[in-house]
């Protein structure tokens, strides 16, 4: 489990894509104490087992059905990503609970200035738009955010300089594609109240 507070920016130093499966290795120094093989890491909010560890780097190892449902496929070697370690059970809870199971890829639609903030605009579809509430926690790049406002297929958050400067958020672009997941609470409320439709008008 997460909480979508990023830890520390990493590197990628290469990126080795093979017919069933992809080799990320990404440079880590501020985070490698500690962690060891079959560890957890969010990058860029899609957990990924820590497969070797060689000096102040980390390799993954990403499926192709991983590669396929996220953005994960877009790095590059120089590419930043965001990490977090997995939540220790002795830790401080900030954030909002984050699995590290992307729900689907979304796509900035435009950025406006507002003051010192940034707000995004994210369209996502209404499969997943249905899963947010106003005011709610989601996911972007696995940084916990805030949603403004919700849209049919879209909806938006406000970006503070601290999170601007500290993640990969800020390097974002219009058309840039980005790691979703929604609340997990949010999924469990849909999925029973489905439940609970479908009881209803089957009888």
């Amino acid at each position: 489990m997460f909480t979508g507070i990023i830890e520390t920016l990493g590197e990628v130093v290469s990126f080795e894509e093979g017919r069933e499966s992809a080799r990320i290795r990404v440079a880590a120094p501020e985070i490698i104490e500690g962690l060891k093989l079959g560890d957890s890491v969010a990058v860029n909010g899609a957990c990924l087992t820590v497969a070797e560890i060689v000096g102040d780097e980390l390799a993954f190892d990403a499926v192709r059905e991983t590669l396929e449902c996220t953005a994960l496929g877009e790095l590059a070697t120089g590419s930043q990503v965001n990490l977090e370690r997995a939540l220790r059970a002795d830790g401080r809870f900030d954030g909002h609970i984050v699995q590290g199971h992307v729900d689907g890829v979304g796509r900035v639609s435009r950025l406006e200035r507002v003051g010192d903030d940034v707000k995004f605009h994210v369209d996502c579809g209404s499969g997943f738009a249905r899963q947010l509430v106003d005011k709610g926690s989601v996911t972007i790049q696995g940084v916990s955010l805030t949603v403004v406002s919700v849209g049919e297929e879209e909806f938006h958050v406000v970006l503070i300089p601290h999170t601007l400067e500290r993640t990969t958020l800020g390097q974002l672009a219009a058309d840039s594609q980005v790691n979703l997941e929604a609340d997990i609470l949010g999924k469990y409320v849909k999925r029973y109240l489905e439940q609970q439709a479908g009881s209803v008008g089957a009888r």
